[in-house]
This record gives structure tokens, C-alpha cells and sequence, in this order.
């Protein structure tokens, strides 16, 4: 499985999501790292250019839902259909509306890495 691991937005923090992206490739997956500040539209570009299976989005600024409607819009612009996931600094109260906005896990404030680990081998 193909993962992109992206940081949407102005967010300048990436200490947590290399973490990630290092215990995914350790448990056997394939990540693709976006680096920082990245417009959803060019992450979108980079799923469609490395052909992904699943993008997740790495979001510490507080702009969750904001940046979570934005890619909802742009992926149904595009017609695309990949999995996609958001965790990061997100209040737990902000789950159930974000899980409207189109992802299909969110992965709030103190989730493990074991538990984000599983969540992906069980797509797989």
C-alpha cells in the first residue's frame, strides 16, 4: 500500500507525521512524504502523479475543518476517489463534523501510532 503523508496550510510543524511516515515504512508500507505548507490542490496532484492509495493529511494549525472542506471540494471536482485521512492537533469535539466532510478516519489528539498503524493494515 501507497500512502502520501501530506502537511496542508501554513502548519510549520512536521516532527510528528516524520515520526509517522518512519513507523508506517517500518511496518511495511510504502509513504510518500509531501513536505510543508502544501496547497490540498498540489497534494492532490502528488496522489494522482505517485498513483496512491491513501493520502493523509497531518494537521497541527487548527484549521482542520477549514482545510477538511477544501479537500472534500476538491476531490469531488476532480472526481477522485482515494481514501483519505486527517490527524494531527484535533479536538475530539471536532471528529463527528469532520467525518462529514468526506474522511474516512480521523485521527484525533493522542491517538497512538500502534492504532494508526492498524487503522492502514486494515485497508491493506
Amino acid at each position: 500500500m501507497k500512502i502520501l503523508l501530506a502537511k496542508p496550510g501554513l502548519d510549520g510543524h512536521d516532527v510528528g507525521v516524520k515520526v509517522l511516515a518512519q513507523a508506517l515504512k517500518e511496518a511495511g508500507f510504502q509513504v510518500i512524504y509531501s513536505g510543508l505548507r502544501k496547497a490540498v490542490e498540489k497534494i492532490l496532484d502528488m496522489a494522482e502523479e505517485h498513483q496512491v492509495d491513501v493520502i493523509g493529511l497531518s494537521i497541527l494549525s487548527g484549521t482542520h475543518l477549514i482545510i477538511s472542506e477544501n479537500m472534500m471540494n476538491s476531490m469531488n471536482k476532480r472526481n477522485l476517489k482515494i481514501p483519505w485521512v486527517v490527524g494531527g492537533n484535533i479536538p475530539v469535539k471536532d471528529v463527528d463534523q469532520l467525518m462529514k466532510l468526506g474522511p474516512d478516519q480521523v485521527f484525533p489528539t493522542g491517538t497512538q501510532l500502534r492504532d494508526v498503524i492498524t487503522y492502514f493494515q486494515k485497508l491493506n
